[in-house]
């Protein structure tokens, strides 16, 4: 396991009073897979990444790292476990008067890298990262994606085990966030490098994350693989997560009554692929109509929702809802059909 957090709080003292910025919670991020943690501002999600290099000490429980409890750690051994967990920030970091290559250098010298091999390292992160052309630029002629790829390189630098990323897409564009994920998806995958991600978007997880905890007021109130969170959203927070994902609203001009309703089809796994609607035409005496409709594919499954308008005698209604209630792997989706 590569990191265990056992019973952790973090508590604050802001004149005079005490701020409980994080509850006392327990969570396991397996080795090797990218654990993404949302919540809004304010959640605790940032506090909670900096208890795992204790960057904050916290107030109560354990922090451990691949079988080393940091707390029992102080001085160089602290500081040698440290260098085995690298993070990249929101807004890079860089020292602007130093080069790309200097950047790097800067971080292999601190941690008294062996000097002789400090080039072939640098040359081979920036390999890495697709920057080898960019090593004499200096950080203010590089776009955002750019920078943040420089900080990913130097984050790598000491060959860590443990990759911390603090909203590190939230400054860049969205095709640009798409680039940088997918090179996050890359180090996972080829070092096998256990990365935690904190993010307030929920495309950022479906994106990229194996698995995820969903954090208000300081608790993680949900905590399941990326398929099931989006697909059985429990908590009203990620309900909300997941909604904005789909925006899926009742259009205005929509009248329901008796004789008239909106459902949310869910399709699950392979089911998001099929013509289900045509089995509701042949065996209802029903108007069908689509208001809205999409397919994502979540860890390389489908998921499917379809926003049906539905008009007819209420017995008529209640019947199909009766059928789509019995379809295996299908599903009504309720929380999606909401008045705007």
């Amino acid at each position: 396991m590569a990191i265990v957090l056992e019973d952790v709080s973090k508590t604050y003292e802001v004149k005079g009073r005490k701020v409980e910025a994080l509850k006392r919670l327990s969570l396991t991020v397996e080795e090797g897979e990218i654990f993404g943690i949302i919540g809004f501002s304010g959640a605790g999600k940032s506090t909670l990444l900096r208890l795992i290099n204790l960057l904050e000490q916290p107030s109560s429980g354990s922090v451990s790292v691949n079988g080393t409890e940091l707390g029992a750690l102080s001085g160089e051994k602290l500081r040698t476990k440290r260098k085995k967990i690298g993070m990249i920030f929101q807004q890079f970091n860089l020292i602007e008067s130093k080069t790309v290559y200097q950047n790097i250098e800067f971080v292999l010298k601190a941690s008294k890298y062996e000097k002789k091999e400090v080039k072939s390292r640098i040359e081979e992160l920036l390999a890495l990262v697709g920057l080898s052309d960019k090593a004499d630029s200096y950080p203010g002629n590089l776009s955002g994606g750019q920078k943040q790829r420089v900080g990913i390189a130097r984050a790598l630098a000491n060959h860590p085990e443990v990759l911390l990323c603090d909203e590190a897409t939230s400054a860049l564009d969205p095709d640009t966030t798409k680039t940088i994920l997918k090179l996050l998806k890359k180090i996972n995958r080829e070092l096998g490098i256990t990365i935690v991600l904190i993010t307030h978007e929920m495309e950022v997880i479906k994106e990229i994350a194996d698995r995820v905890g969903v954090m208000t007021a300081g608790e993680i109130v949900e905590e399941s693989d990326v398929y099931s969170i989006f697909s059985h959203p429990g908590h009203a927070v990620t309900k909300g997560f997941v909604q904005d994902i789909y925006d899926f609203s009742i259009p205005p001009h929509i009248q329901l009554n008796d004789n008239s309703d909106v459902i949310t089809i869910k399709f699950l796994n392979e089911n998001a692929e099929a013509n289900y609607v045509n089995q509701l035409y042949r065996h209802f005496d029903c108007d069908i109509s689509i208001l809205n409709g999409r397919i994502e594919y979540i860890q390389d499954m489908p998921l499917g929702f379809l926003m049906l308008h539905v008009q007819g005698e209420a017995q008529e209604i209640t019947r199909l809802k009766a059928f789509i209630d019995e379809s295996k792997g299908i599903e009504r989706a309720e929380i999606y059909a909401e008045t705007i």
